[in-house]
């Protein structure tokens, strides 16, 4: 172990854990909540504005597996003290008075540290002791997740007060202090034999994965040109096999795409699959339904603010929940512990669909599914790691983030399409929002059901 992992033991939890964050706020809060700023800022459209956040979200889905592999090999402090530069960087141009391509550039500079949370992991698993390694890694995963609530209703309230650049300085000061932080923090990787980069690899995933995550997540073109988005469903499919045929093959893959024949491995992200639609849809039903005016027939017209104060309960609940997972983790195994925080997701579903009427329902609602969401969050680690090896942390850990965001996309779209389907004005009608619940209700069950099948194995 490194003198600076050895001399740093309990400030290396708490840095690691700020850096997950950190990106959690600098990619989402400072997304979706200034969409409608940045239309008005840079006489965009929205839908050139919402671009802020999906560029953001590509970039990290193509840098996550490509930082993984990178973070495999014996640079890792240099490649994280780089990503943090260009987090800076990126930040930077988000800041400056520049025409709006400028903003995009930054945004996905900003996007492509999201890989960076897989290089926490694997720095805890090496240089923390197990219990803290675990305690670390299941936080970092439930910040990654929840941790949207807490930057939400901050960003909100700086953008009232001063402007969407003001917004945006708060990313720029959060990342130079995670940079500045990270030279005196983070240690040197433990010996191991260089990393050579699969460029094929990179470049294809680089293909298949945005195609693949621009298409589930756009409902409009599911609704107005299905077989176009067949199509191209297909084709990023087809170049995601290809993918996975080829990195089968080569001696230094991106990905070690032959971890994935570990049966626990293989089930665990299967169900990240699966239970991360239904945790997403949920969560943007809620969002939307509490903004929506109350002229609609429902709803409670939150501004920007105020609907990120309601995501509060769903990152505090969803923290105490990955703060005691780690302490069930022996008691209970994996098994019982995906069981029972799916369970709880399941509970926030019902919920919401009997009692949304006042604005006490959803509120609760989003809180009992910050605590399933953060359970979720914090055990999947456990079952993934239980059976990889402690040199492929990152790259294991990095397959499953984007797992996670293929399944985060498509909840979003299933829900845009369940409300689009019961929408004849500018609102979807309330049976909409019945209706994807219930629907969310099913596809929760049925996360439980494959958790009581697959061969997830005790940690």
């Amino acid at each position: 172990m490194s003198t600076q992992a050895t001399a740093k033991p309990r400030v290396l939890p708490t840095f690691l854990v700020c850096v997950g964050l950190i990106l959690s706020v600098v990619i989402g809060s400072l997304g979706a909540p200034l969409i409608t700023a940045v239309a008005e800022q840079y006489d965009v459209s929205l839908a050139a504005a919402q671009w802020t956040l999906t560029i953001a979200l590509l970039a990290g889905a193509v840098a996550t597996p490509v930082l993984g592999r990178l973070g495999s090999g014996p640079r890792r402090r240099t490649v994280i003290l780089a990503m943090l530069g260009v987090e800076v960087v990126g930040s930077l141009l988000t800041v400056l008075p520049l025409p709006f391509a400028f903003l995009l550039a930054g945004r996905a500079l900003q996007g492509s540290g999201l890989g960076l949370i897989v290089l926490m992991m694997a720095v805890a698993r090496d240089h923390l002791d197990e219990h803290r390694a675990a305690r670390t890694i299941a936080s970092l995963s439930v910040a990654s997740t929840v941790g949207i609530g807490i930057g939400y209703p901050l960003s909100g309230l700086i953008t009232d007060l001063g402007g969407v650049r003001a917004a945006y300085g708060l990313g720029l000061v959060v990342t130079a202090a995670a940079f500045a932080s990270a030279l005196f923090v983070v240690p040197q990787a433990p010996d191991r034999p260089s990393v050579r980069l699969d460029v094929r690899g990179a470049v294809l995933l680089a293909i298949a994965l945005p195609a693949l995550l621009l298409v589930i997540g756009e409902t409009a073109l599911w609704q107005r040109h299905v077989a176009l988005a067949l199509t191209i469903l297909v084709a990023s499919l087809a170049v995601l096999a290809g993918w996975a045929f080829l990195e089968a093959r080569v001696d230094k893959p991106l990905v070690d795409v032959r971890l994935l024949r570990h049966p626990a491995i293989a089930a665990a992200n299967l169900v990240m699959l699966i239970g991360g639609v239904g945790m997403y849809l949920l969560f943007s039903l809620i969002t939307r339904y509490v903004q929506t005016p109350a002229a609609a027939g429902y709803g409670f017209g939150l501004d920007s603010f105020q609907a990120g104060l309601v995501l509060v309960p769903f990152s505090v609940l969803g923290f105490v929940a990955g703060r005691l997972v780690p302490a069930w983790r022996d008691r209970l195994g994996p098994r019982l512990l995906l069981t029972a925080s799916t369970a709880v997701v399941l509970a926030a579903f019902v919920l919401f669909a009997v009692a949304r009427s006042h604005l006490v329902g959803p509120v609760v609602a989003i809180g009992i599914l910050g605590f399933g969401v953060g359970a979720f969050s914090a055990a999947m680690p456990v079952v993934i790691l239980a059976a990889t090896p402690r040199g492929e942390t990152a790259s294991a850990m990095s397959v499953n983030a984007v797992v996670r965001s293929v399944g985060f996309s498509a909840g979003s779209a299933l829900g845009g399409l369940i409300l689009a389907a019961h929408t004849t004005g500018v609102f979807p009608r309330q049976s909409g929002y019945g209706a994807a619940a219930w629907i969310g209700v099913a596809a929760t069950a049925a996360t439980l059901l494959i958790i009581a099948v697959l061969p997830l194995q005790r940690a």
